[in-house]
């Protein structure tokens, strides 16, 4: 008996999202423990050290789990058909993706072979549609090194989509005293939608005809280790500032999401509180703080009235500092300290809402870059991002005017 396998989805990662949540918020809770012990100076309790068992080993499964998911991608076949099944030359799906990684490095190098013919890529409007587990190796790498991608609440759905909100912005559902025999008057919120179409947009890499040359050079991690870091770049840099009619980004942040510092050129610790109490605290559980590095190094040096630093070093933050309590995320797509620029953006960026189109295409571009001695590679993806749940964000801007606007 032939038994199918449910279509296993590489985008599908609610149940990540979930556990990455969970990881969070027990981090912080260890976090608690060791920060309570330092301020008494003193050992842990015979409590406290039960729960940092609990907690460590909490955090260890679900690190396992989350490992896990990544090598059960990496053996599925993402085309919706049963992995399990082999193909019409009686290879299964490992042979199968053994086959395409080569056909598709023979196709960047222009080897003409068997299996090349056999995988019969097909041809896309941007280029050819390079087989779907290569494609999502190129993703998962760009949420392995993009955070704010990771993050996002992602919708793989071609064409445009309306994501459907609650906005009580205007109006909320309220309660009131009332008189007896007295109509209650009804308030509610409404139903908003944001649309999210798709951009196109293309990332090259050259590749050196040595290299290709090479028979032990590692071309297809080479190709998505490139794509991948070249995509991330321009991915954080629309993400956080966005383009006028093309991805919004996080550039649409609500007005009453943004606190304006008392300076054009420092940030005080009241900005930043203020900045962080803008969150409700149901969304503070995984809330993190983007910044410029720069505006980094000028917060370190910010002391509270006891003398204390704001900003510290914390081993068991993810990079290494923590603002407030809340890890500290840095990366030069935002805007250093200047008179008007959005210079930090704070909570949790599930409530950037990200469409992406899983079709990635390819087109090896080889007459253009012969004078390079070179071959040129092209990625070509369709993306768009907006804000779906406006108070998850909130955004610290400088007083006076932007020197210059993205």
């Amino acid at each position: 008996m032939k038994i199918k396998i449910p279509e296993y989805r590489a985008e599908s990662n609610i149940n990540t999202k979930l556990l990455t949540e969970q990881k969070q918020e027990k981090q912080n809770r260890i976090r608690a423990i060791i920060d309570g012990a330092k301020a008494e100076s003193r050992a842990f309790s015979e409590k406290e050290e039960n729960e940092f068992s609990t907690l460590e080993q909490e955090v260890k499964a679900i690190n396992a789990t989350l490992a896990a998911e990544k090598r059960a991608m990496a053996m599925f076949d993402f085309d919706g058909g049963n992995s399990t099944q082999p193909d019409k030359n009686g290879r299964s799906a490992e042979e199968r993706a053994i086959a395409e990684e080569k056909a598709f490095c023979d196709m960047i190098r222009s080897v003409v072979s068997e299996e090349r013919a056999d995988a019969n890529f097909a041809k896309g409007t941007n280029g050819t549609v390079i087989p779907s587990h290569i494609a999502n190796k190129i993703i998962e790498k760009v949420r392995d090194i993009c955070p704010i991608y990771q993050w996002a609440t992602k919708y793989n759905i071609k064409g445009d989509i309306s994501v459907p909100y609650y906005d009580e912005s205007s109006q909320k559902i309220e309660m009131d005293y009332a008189d007896e025999f007295t109509e209650l008057e009804s308030t509610s919120g409404k139903f908003a939608s944001i649309k999210l179409s798709g951009f196109l947009a293309g990332v090259l890499t050259k590749i050196s005809k040595s290299l290709l040359n090479n028979s032990d050079f590692d071309l297809l991690n080479y190709v998505i280790g490139k794509v991948a870091s070249a995509a991330v770049q321009w991915i954080e840099k629309e993400f956080i500032n966005g383009t006028k009619d093309k991805i919004e980004g996080l550039s649409g942040i609500k007005d009453n999401m943004i606190v304006t510092a008392a300076a054009s050129s420092a940030i005080t610790i009241d900005d930043l509180i203020d900045t962080q109490e803008a969150v409700p605290d149901t969304y503070q559980g995984g809330a993190v703080w983007i910044m410029n590095r720069a505006t980094r190094k000028a917060i370190r040096k910010l002391k509270d009235a006891d003398g204390n630093l704001i900003l510290n070093r914390d081993v068991t933050a993810k990079w290494g500092y923590t603002l407030l309590g809340k890890d500290v995320y840095t990366t030069d797509s935002i805007s250093e300290i200047g008179a008007g620029n959005k210079v930090l953006f704070y909570g949790d960026f599930s409530g950037l809402a990200v469409k992406v189109s899983e079709q990635v295409e390819i087109e090896v571009i080889r007459e253009k870059y012969a004078t390079q001695h070179c071959v040129g590679v092209v990625a070509w993806l369709e993306m768009d991002a907006k804000i779906e749940n406006g108070q998850k964000i909130s955004c610290l801007k400088m007083s006076g005017t932007a020197a210059d606007t993205p």
